[in-house]
């Protein structure tokens, strides 16, 4: 990751934090499920015939770790996919300004969402939102998902305001570049 001149250092801070907690947990994440999927279908399925139980409840809440970790440092790094057809017969400043609409929108949208998740993770032991066989709790995995989306929030509100500042978004790049 490369640090740009340009970008006020709570940009650069929150770049460096998604960047590592990413890398580090979502990184020991895939390793784990890499390694106990390769352990329960090779080993514990196909050698021993007795596959791990909860291995499905196991990899899901796994995956819903890696899509935590993912949202906000996908969209600092540009990721999520944007439509932009009509960019080009828009002026720059009509382009602009909707833009900045649209960031607004999602951004209100994403902090309902993340209120409403961290919501539900309070609630989710006392309804018994648990995995079907190992009878795990969502609730950790609702509040990592709550956080995750005002993260995005964050990232949202700085995409506006470099759009106010410069007329564009600089975005992370991860790509090939020393961390």
């Amino acid at each position: 990751m490369q640090s740009d001149p340009k970008l006020p250092r709570l940009v650069t801070a929150l770049d460096r934090l998604l960047t590592w907690v990413s890398l580090i947990f979502g990184g020991a994440t895939l390793i784990f499920m890499t390694g106990f999927s390769v352990w329960n279908v090779l080993v514990m399925r196909k050698a021993l015939n007795s596959p791990v139980v909860g291995a499905e409840d196991l990899l899901v809440l796994s995956l819903v770790l890696i899509v935590a970790l993912s949202i906000p440092l996908g969209s600092r790094t540009g990721a999520h996919i944007e439509i932009e057809v009509l960019e080009s017969s828009m002026s720059a400043r009509f382009a602009k300004w909707s833009m900045i609409l649209v960031k607004i929108g999602g951004a209100a949208l994403l902090a309902v969402m993340s209120w409403r998740l961290w919501h539900a993770g309070q609630k989710a032991e006392k309804f018994g939102e648990t995995t079907q066989q190992l009878l795990i709790s969502f609730e950790p995995f609702y509040y990592a998902l709550a956080v995750s989306m005002m993260l995005y929030v964050l990232v949202l509100l700085l995409d506006i305001w470099q759009l106010s500042r410069s007329d564009k978004v600089i975005k992370l790049n991860i790509g090939g570049d020393r961390l």
